[in-house]
C-alpha cells in the first residue's frame, strides 16, 4: 500500500500555544492560553517516534522557549539520535543559550528586513535587537552552531529584500530562504480563515507586482555573492516563479506555480493539544492522546483514505501552498 507509512523522515512538533512576537502575518500571538505539551507525553511517545525512522524533529511554533521546559521535550529525541531544529523569534535565545546549544543542531529564525523592517513587521520594539543579542549569547558558548533564516515576503517588506538578504549575512547565517505569505489558510491560529480585507492587507498589490519585479533583479544582482556561495539554494528563477508568480495567482494572472510536494507521506506535525496534521495547512489525522501513538494517527483508514486520494497537482490547498519542499521517502512510498 503505497500511502499506508511505514516511517516517517521528520516529525514538527509544537511544544507552545503562544508567541513573544505579534507579526503581521500570523495570529499565533493572539493564543494566551499558554496550553503546552508535557514533557512526559514526548518521553512516552518518543520510543514509537524512533522506531517510525523519525530522522529530524523540528520544535516549531509560535515560539517554543516560552514552553517551561523546553529542554525537558527535547532530552528524549536527542537521546534517541534525532536531529533537532528549533525555530525562534529570537527574543528568548539569549536567556535560554546554554539550552539551546546544549540541544539543537539548527537554529532557524525569522527575518523579516533589515531592522527597522524587521521590527514594524514583527510589531516588537527592538526585535532585530534582540535578535542580534540572543545569537551573540549562544555563539559565545558555541561559535560553530548552525543558524538559518527565514524571510516571509509581503507588502509590508517587499521593497527591501536585498537589504533582507545583507542583514541575514550580518548574522552569519549558513543558510537563508525566502518564501510568500499564506493568506488563504487556516494555519497559525485563523480559525474560519482570514476575510478578504485581512488577505488584501498583507498580499503584494497586482498594481505592485512590477516593483516586486524591480526588487527581484536588484537582489539578483546586488546578491549574487550571496547565490554563489550557496546560502540562498533557491535558483533565481525559482524565487521568481514562487515569490512574483504566487502573488500573480492570487490575483488571477496566471495559475499558481506547480508544486511536487510529497509531504503527507514522509512528515507530519503534532500540535500543543496532540492534533495531528500531514502538515500545517491540511486538515487533521486524529490526536495522540486519543489514538495512543503516532503510527495510529497517521495510518488510521481515514489518514491513509486521504493521501490515497490526495492529488498536489489539482488539490486547492497544496495549489496555494507557500511550503515548496520534499522529503526522502523509502521506495514505493509517496504519490504517484
Amino acid at each position: 500500500m503505497p500511502h499506508a507509512l511505514s516511517e516517517l523522515s521528520e516529525l514538527f512538533i509544537w511544544p507552545h500555544a503562544g508567541c513573544n512576537h505579534r507579526c503581521v502575518s500570523c495570529d499565533i500571538w493572539q493564543d494566551t492560553s499558554r496550553r503546552e505539551l508535557a514533557a512526559e507525553d514526548i518521553e512516552r511517545w518518543a520510543d514509537e517516534w524512533q522506531q517510525l525512522g523519525i530522522k529530524e524533529v523540528i520544535l516549531t511554533g509560535g515560539e517554543p522557549l516560552m514552553h517551561r521546559d523546553l529542554g525537558a521535550v527535547a532530552a528524549p529525541l536527542r537521546e534517541r539520535g534525532m536531529a533537532l531544529v528549533l525555530l525562534s523569534t529570537g527574543i528568548l535565545l539569549k536567556r535560554h543559550a546554554q539550552q539551546v546549544v546544549d540541544n539543537y543542531d539548527v537554529v532557524l529564525v525569522s527575518l523579516d528586513g533589515p531592522p527597522e523592517i524587521h521590527d514594524s513587521v514583527r510589531r516588537v520594539p527592538r526585535a532585530h535587537q534582540l535578535l542580534v543579542r540572543g545569537l551573540d549569547a549562544v555563539r559565545a558558548i558555541k561559535p560553530d552552531l548552525r543558524v538559518a533564516a527565514r524571510c516571509t515576503v509581503h507588502r509590508y517588506n517587499y521593497r527591501h529584500l536585498a537589504e533582507t538578504v545583507r542583514t541575514a549575512q550580518e548574522l552569519g547565517v549558513y543558510r537563508f530562504s525566502f518564501i510568500p505569505a499564506d493568506v488563504t489558510s487556516e494555519a497559525f491560529n485563523r480559525a474560519g480563515g482570514w476575510d478578504a480585507d485581512r488577505q488584501e492587507d498583507l498580499v503584494i498589490s497586482e498594481d505592485a507586482l512590477p516593483a516586486l519585479d524591480q526588487e527581484l533583479e536588484r537582489l539578483f544582482t546586488e546578491c549574487a555573492d550571496a547565490f554563489s556561495s550557496g546560502m540562498i539554494q533557491e535558483s533565481p528563477d525559482h524565487l521568481r516563479s514562487y515569490i512574483r508568480d504566487y502573488y500573480a495567482a492570487f490575483h488571477r494572472a496566471n495559475p499558481y506555480p506547480a508544486v511536487s510536494c510529497n509531504i503527507p507521506w514522509g512528515s507530519a506535525v503534532v500540535e500543543v493539544d496532540g492534533t495531528v496534521r500531514p502538515c500545517f495547512f491540511q486538515p487533521e489525522y486524529g490526536n495522540l492522546h486519543e489514538a495512543g501513538s503516532l503510527e495510529a494517527v497517521v495510518n488510521s483508514p481515514a489518514a491513509v483514505k486521504w493521501r490515497t486520494e490526495l492529488d498536489v497537482a489539482t488539490d486547492e490547498t497544496c495549489q496555494r501552498c507557500v511550503c515548496f519542499r520534499t522529503v526522502d521517502l523509502p521506495a514505493g512510498i509517496g504519490p504517484a
